[in-house]
């Protein structure tokens, strides 16, 4: 089960509606799924999110460095009009194997989210069923890394604030049972 992360702004915590979506999500993963063991990335609004779905389910959590969004360098904090002027993207765009002034390439976002992917299940399996927490851009390369998609397409798996994506491996087959299930959401 991947779950992103409740409303914030940037690496502050939860602002007072993303903390009721996470509520609402915990208590729809104790009712739906019976989670074992909790990943979550160290980033503040990921893991609070996390730490409430933990004390609804009452299991192990832990942090991995490794399930933290995308790290965009010098444009971290800085707004889009302000990106344009300051650090304007190359004509044509940036290719998926130039990184970002102090931080990564799209490509190594992906390895990044293949490497984690592949240590979380193997030191899980000992759980039948495990949550990650993180973003939706490490989503969306774990998503790809499930799916064995290539390492640069035009595929895309956008999550909202909570958005609970389910996969399920049996008999070595990989099954999406549900992608971006928010009605945990519905009525706020």
């Amino acid at each position: 089960m991947l779950i992103r992360h409740g409303q914030s702004e940037a690496d502050f915590p939860l602002t007072n509606l993303g903390e009721v979506q996470a509520r609402r999500m915990a208590q729809y993963v104790k009712e739906h799924h019976s989670v074992e063991f909790i990943w979550t990335s160290p980033l503040k609004r990921a893991y609070k999110t996390a730490e409430i779905l933990q004390k609804h389910i009452n299991c192990k959590m832990e942090i991995e460095r490794d399930l933290m969004e995308f790290n965009n360098g010098v444009l971290a904090g800085v707004s889009k009009e302000e990106a344009k002027i300051l650090y304007p993207l190359p004509e044509g765009g940036r290719r998926p194997h130039e990184r970002i002034q102090n931080g990564e390439s799209e490509i190594e976002f992906r390895l990044r989210a293949e490497h984690i992917f592949s240590k979380i299940m193997s030191q899980s399996q000992s759980y039948n069923r495990i949550a990650i927490v993180s973003h939706g851009g490490m989503i969306s390369n774990i998503l790809k890394s499930y799916l064995q998609l290539p390492m640069v397409s035009d595929y895309g798996f956008p999550t909202d604030d909570t958005g609970i994506h389910l996969l399920r491996i049996d008999n070595k087959r990989r099954l999406l049972m549900y992608l971006n299930k928010t009605e945990h959401l519905v009525g706020l």
